[in-house]
């Protein structure tokens, strides 16, 4: 098992959805969230869930509450840092279900101790919610949601990032809106 912390960002509104993703019935499980944190859980030794408000979900897990009103991942990062001590943390997005243990472990391997970030990039542009981020970036990242710039491209762009090749775009799909959990849900 990966000894780097996961957490799994799942605070955002939705709103190209309709409804909150991360309640989405997926894969035989009650919702999205439960089931990446039931299969993080074997590649993961501790695995985490960011969110605005844990009584949403009927499953014990870590949580990590995002005390802010703003939904945007930065508060997800605002509000792991101040909880939780290490120097990097795996960060994977509640909507993508097909990323793999090769996907993770690739980016893992790519990772050095003197960078920022180790991120997911393929042919349709960077994945900045599937990578490593490291302590380094805590007080850049303090500083942008206090100044309400939300950009992760920004932050990875101004910061000493690896971005780390996938030639397959498929275990990086996204379900932001209907159509793509339609699909998801007809590849499981």
């Amino acid at each position: 098992m990966l000894d780097i912390p996961c957490i799994i960002f799942a605070g955002g509104k939705s709103t190209r959805m309709g409804e909150d993703k991360s309640l989405l019935p997926f894969a035989g499980f009650d919702t999205l969230a439960q089931f990446q944190l039931f299969r993080l859980k074997k590649i993961f030794k501790t695995v985490y869930l960011s969110c605005k408000d844990k009584n949403k979900f009927n499953f014990e897990a870590d949580f990590i509450e995002e005390p802010d009103t703003i939904y945007a991942p930065t508060a997800g990062f605002v509000a792991l840092f101040e909880k939780l001590v290490g120097e990097r943390f795996f960060i994977i997005s509640v909507d993508s279900p097909f990323i793999t243990k090769t996907e993770i472990e690739k980016i893992i391997q790519a990772d050095t101790p003197n960078t920022d970030a180790s991120i997911a990039k393929t042919a349709s542009g960077i994945q900045p919610m599937c990578g490593i981020y490291h302590r380094s970036i805590e007080k850049k990242l303090s500083l942008m949601f206090k100044t309400n710039n939300h950009k992760l491209g920004y932050l990875l762009n101004s910061s000493n990032t690896i971005y780390v090749e996938f030639e397959d775009e498929k275990p990086f799909l996204n379900l932001n809106h209907p159509h793509e959990y339609q699909e998801a849900l007809g590849l499981i």
